[in-house]
């Protein structure tokens, strides 16, 4: 098991061990929303992410990435957001995780794996459209919920002053599919521990 491999298995920890030391219920639904919600954007299944009991009717997203910071609103939005990644592997590292009656807050190193074609669209400045980099900075996550535990944006703040950008060789990289199955084990894992509708409000 590679580096990436082993880091995009071990993301959820800081979610894990919180949740260990949480008691209030909403928080725990909070958690428990975010934890899945993870996993199923690593998966590839973003319909599960905007469904009722997931998300609200109206989520605003506010993303800084690269150069062209954006503001996206509603759920086809959203889903044409995650659609619009394409076959980049993302994950992330060294979470400072809190978590309150209104949402979750993360300040978090966010990586991900992508060929310089896709890094230049997105306003990042590599040399080879054809290489694989690895693209890790600081950022701040908030995500703001609804009283019952329903995810109702993310606002995606970079530190650009952070940013590292390094060519790995494909033979040392992980592959999209590969994250995805790996997302669908864990997704698996924590629903056999936990219930088939785990992340509800109702069931915290």
């Amino acid at each position: 098991m590679n580096r990436f491999e082993r880091a995009v298995y071990d993301c959820m920890i800081p979610t894990a061990d919180l949740l260990e030391e949480t008691t209030e219920p909403l928080h725990r639904a909070i958690l428990l929303n975010f934890w899945r919600h993870v996993h199923l954007e690593g998966a590839g299944e973003y319909e599960k992410i905007v469904a009722p009991d997931m998300m609200v009717d109206e989520p605003v997203y506010r993303v800084t990435w690269g150069t062209s910071p954006a503001v996206i609103r509603g759920k086809d939005g959203v889903l044409a957001f995650y659609n619009g990644v394409g076959e980049s592997v993302l994950w992330h590292s060294d979470d400072h995780l809190a978590v309150g009656d209104w949402g979750i807050s993360d300040e978090i190193t966010f990586h991900q794996l992508a060929r310089g074609a896709d890094l230049t669209a997105l306003g990042y400045d590599v040399e080879d459209a054809e290489a694989l980099y690895h693209v890790s900075s600081r950022q701040a996550f908030i995500w703001p919920y609804d009283s019952q535990a329903r995810l109702a944006g993310e606002h995606l703040y970079e530190d650009k002053t952070s940013l590292s950008i390094e060519e790995v060789s494909a033979s040392d990289a992980i592959t999209p599919s590969r994250v995805r199955e790996i997302h669908r084990e864990q997704l698996a894992k924590l629903e056999a521990q936990r219930g088939e509708r785990f992340w509800l409000l109702t069931e915290a």
